[in-house]
Formats: structure tokens, sequence, C-alpha cells
């Protein structure tokens, strides 16, 4: 997996939130857009010495305002370029239940997000497959093994509009 994720990731964020100033919300953005910066190039682009910006950079991971660092993949480029929305309705919704359906999800490749929602179903599951053979392989030989599915529906991408790994804390208004 790509994903170096920093070891507090766990417990902060919640209740003790960090607050973030303007030079954090740069620094944000900056690796946001940028992941491989250097602490030179990162300090020149947001107007710091290196020191400051490495205390600030190791301090916005210990509050987990940094979770990890991620290498995105192209899907076309590695053969899955297919995404599926998939809404999946649970037949109950007890600790359980939901404890062991997120578990199977999350060993299942072909899952790129799983989300538990509100609404009318249970989890919204983005899948991302090679062809519609692929994707009836994922539901025959993966999701449908998953006790305890009463329901799911399929959706297609047609084309992605927009795709971030998390917001621009920069364009984002003061709360």
């Amino acid at each position: 997996m790509t994903v170096r994720q920093n070891s507090h990731s766990e417990h902060r964020l919640g209740r003790d939130r960090p607050s973030l100033d303007r030079m954090d919300r740069k620094i944000l953005s900056a690796l946001r857009s940028d992941g491989r910066l250097t602490m030179a190039e990162l300090a020149e682009k947001v107007g710091l010495s290196q020191s400051p910006c490495w205390t600030r950079v190791k301090r916005l991971e210990a509050s987990g305002a940094i979770d990890g660092y991620v290498a995105v993949l192209n899907h076309r480029a590695i053969g899955v370029p297919n995404v599926v929305f998939v809404e999946v309705t649970l037949d109950r919704h007890d600790e359980n239940m939901l404890g062991q359906f997120g578990d199977a999800l999350a060993k299942i490749p072909e899952v790129v997000e799983a989300h538990l929602v509100t609404g009318d179903y249970d989890y919204l599951v983005k899948v991302a497959v090679a062809d519609t053979e692929h994707y009836e392989r994922f539901l025959r030989e993966s999701l449908y093994r998953i006790p305890g599915i009463r329901h799911s529906r399929s959706t297609f991408a047609l084309r992605e509009l927009k795709r971030a790994i998390s917001v621009d804390p920069l364009l984002l208004t003061d709360r």
C-alpha cells in the first residue's frame, strides 16, 4: 500500500482539533498539491525558513491534520479505468454485522472507498474495475459472498468531473 500514515492518526482531531493559522493552511495546501516537496521547497513556497517549517509540519502530523502521504495512481494506466458506485443495504444493523461487513470490504482490492451512510441504503462503496466482466466477477466472487447483504444497486460513472484527496484548507472559510 502506498499510504504512510503517521502513528498518531487514530486519536486526534475530534474534540482536540488543532487551531490552524494561515501559515498552517498554506503548508497543508502546498503538501496537498505536491506531497513530495522537500522541506526546502516547501519552506520557500510558503515563505518560511526550513526550521520553523519543519516544526510546523511535525506538529501538523502529530495533530492528525496530516494523516499520511500517498502516491495517487491513474486507474486507467493500471488497467481499472471504470468506476462503479454500489449502494448496499444490510439485513441487520447491529455492531457485529456492521463490523464484519466493514472488515470484509476492506479486504477486497477493487474497493477504493467505502462509507457507512444515512438514507435509503447503508453503505456507499466506490469500486475500480477493468470492465463489466470484471465488475460481474467482483459481485459474484467478492461482494455477494459477504454475509448479510439484503440488496445492492450499482451505478457506473460515465466521466470523472473532479477528484481530490482532501479539501484545500486555503479555500475553506474560517468557521
